[in-house]
Order: C-alpha cells, then structure tokens, then sequence
C-alpha cells in the first residue's frame, strides 16, 4: 500500500517562502503522476500543481503560475513543491496525492493516494 507524507508547511509572512516534501513510501514513485492539492477553510480541494512520472510534463494552476514550481526526484521517491512569494490567499492544508496514470490529471477523483496533509499560513 502506498503511504505519502507531506513536511514542510508552517507560519510565514507573505512574501516569504516555503518548500513542502512529498515521501512516498510502501511504493515507488516513478510508478504514479504526482499532484499537489490545497483546500483552504469553506472552499474545494483544488489542485495546484501535477506532474508526470519522468516529471518532464508539469501543470501549475492559474494562481501559482510563476511563484510555484513542483519537482519531483524519484530516486528518493519525494516530491517537492516550492514555494516563493507567498500570498495571504495561499493559506490552505495541502496535500500530496499519487495517481498510476501516465497522463496528467487536476481532478481529485483520479487520485488514489493521499497524504494527511500539512498546514500552510501566511499572514500579512
């Protein structure tokens, strides 16, 4: 069964940075498309960034594009999602989640895998 483990979030003041990890474990990540998803407080999980098993095809949502960069490095079988100039609206749980698709995909349903989740604030 694979497991996923995010690390990473925190406190930050707008304007700062934050990278999170993804460890997958109980499987191997070059095997899954690898997302990153936020759900803030009364709003839908949205999906933020995707990427491929090889990683050389990314997605990045509308409002991260240009301060958000996902990464993955499967020879440690962990993902990463940098974060720079954070926004106050940034401020969400987000998640990891594996998909063993080849395509990459936004929609929560083709996601398998999840992670707990790890808190991200950023404050003015």
């Amino acid at each position: 069964q694979v497991q996923l483990a995010e690390s990473g979030g925190g406190l930050v003041q707008a304007g700062a940075s934050l990278r999170l990890s993804c460890a997958v474990g109980g499987g191997t990540l070059s095997s899954y498309v690898l997302g990153w998803f936020r759900q803030a407080p009364g709003k839908e999980r949205e999906c933020v960034a995707a990427a491929t098993r090889n990683g050389i095809s990314t997605y990045h949502a509308d409002s991260v594009k240009g301060r958000f960069t996902i990464s993955r490095d499967n020879a440690k079988n962990t993902a990463y999602l940098q974060m720079n100039n954070l926004k106050l609206e940034d401020t969400a749980v987000y998640y990891c989640a594996a998909a063993q698709r080849y395509s990459l995909s936004t929609l929560n349903s083709d996601y398998r895998h999840w992670g707990q989740g790890t808190q991200v604030t950023v404050s003015s």
